[in-house]
């Protein structure tokens, strides 16, 4: 059985990270970007790092420049937006596709255990979010709009 501690992804500065090094952990998976409307969710997530990380969970964030090329950077270029506009600390990983041929396995994969709304799988927009309990699995998807808050008690439960 497949599970997200299965994958691999290159971090954002270029060296491969196996998502087994957060097994055991509750996992935020969000595919995120530097000029989109709903880019201001970068605090949001990061505060919820900070509250819930200590207690098991990692945020994940995954640039993606599929939609309306709002992620136009490169690595260097997003981990510093980022951090100085943000101060994001959660892991960031370089910039993949979300859809198509070209989408990351672990993409292919939270899109084939959660379907979006009205069952369509493809990714809508930026800072969609994937909740993966300690076990590896999928919890939950959310919709871009979701704001990391509302996302908390989730959370919680994922980590009991």
């Amino acid at each position: 059985m497949t599970t997200a501690y299965d994958f691999s992804a290159t971090d954002i500065d270029g060296q491969p990270k196996p998502l087994a090094d957060y097994r055991g952990k509750a996992l935020l998976i969000v595919n995120v970007a530097s000029q989109c409307g709903f880019t201001p969710q970068y605090t949001g997530l990061e505060q919820l790092w900070r509250d819930y990380g200590p207690k098991g969970l990692v945020v994940l964030g995954f640039p993606c420049d599929q939609f309306g090329h709002q992620e136009p950077g490169d690595e260097a270029e997003i981990r510093n937006f980022c951090s100085l506009n943000y101060d994001v600390t959660f892991p960031l990983f370089s910039k993949i596709d979300v859809n198509g041929d070209a989408a990351h396995p672990l993409w292919k994969w939270l899109k084939d255990e959660k379907s979006g709304f009205l069952g369509i799988d493809a990714i809508k927009w930026n800072f969609s979010k994937f909740l993966i309990g300690r076990d590896g699995e999928v919890i939950k998807r959310y919709a871009p709009n979701e704001e990391p808050k509302a996302i908390a008690r989730d959370i919680e439960k994922a980590l009991a």
